[in-house]
């Protein structure tokens, strides 16, 4: 299992916008699973939306990027560098993610082809289906 600073060892994103707490495991290149516990503190929560706070699909599909990135970026090759969106395909949400969720994060990547892959993300609270889809990634 990884921590928030072994995480940090890994991808370059920072507080706040870092979005996973730990990494329960990850194989280099090709899968990585992690959690993200969403706190009522967060700072997205004051203005999404206030007395009913959600937190934004958006931000989700950055969880499960983020996820997807320390599979792949703990690479050898791919050690220092980022990982950026080429794109989002098939992002379907299907349940509201709440202050007190722990938000699970699974991710294969699915397609390489030099720096450009596909990665597949599936959020879950508590085995129900939070959102799912591709990402299309380049490393640089």
């Amino acid at each position: 299992m990884l921590n928030k600073e072994e995480i940090k060892n890994i991808i370059p994103q920072r507080e706040p916008f870092l979005m996973i707490d730990e990494v329960d495991e990850f194989v280099p290149g090709e899968s990585a699973v992690a959690y993200k516990n969403v706190d009522e503190s967060e700072w997205y929560f004051k203005g999404h939306f206030p007395g009913n706070p959600i937190m934004p699909g958006v931000l989700i599909a950055e969880s499960l990027a983020q996820t997807g990135a320390v599979a792949i970026l703990s690479l050898e090759e791919n050690k220092g560098k980022n990982a950026l969106f080429g794109g989002i395909d098939k992002m379907k949400f299907k349940k509201m993610v709440v202050p007190g969720d722990k938000l699970k994060l699974e991710v294969k990547i699915i397609k390489k082809k030099g720096p450009i892959g596909v990665g597949e993300g599936i959020a879950t609270v508590n085995g129900v289906l939070a959102a799912k889809g591709e990402f299309t990634f380049a490393v640089v």
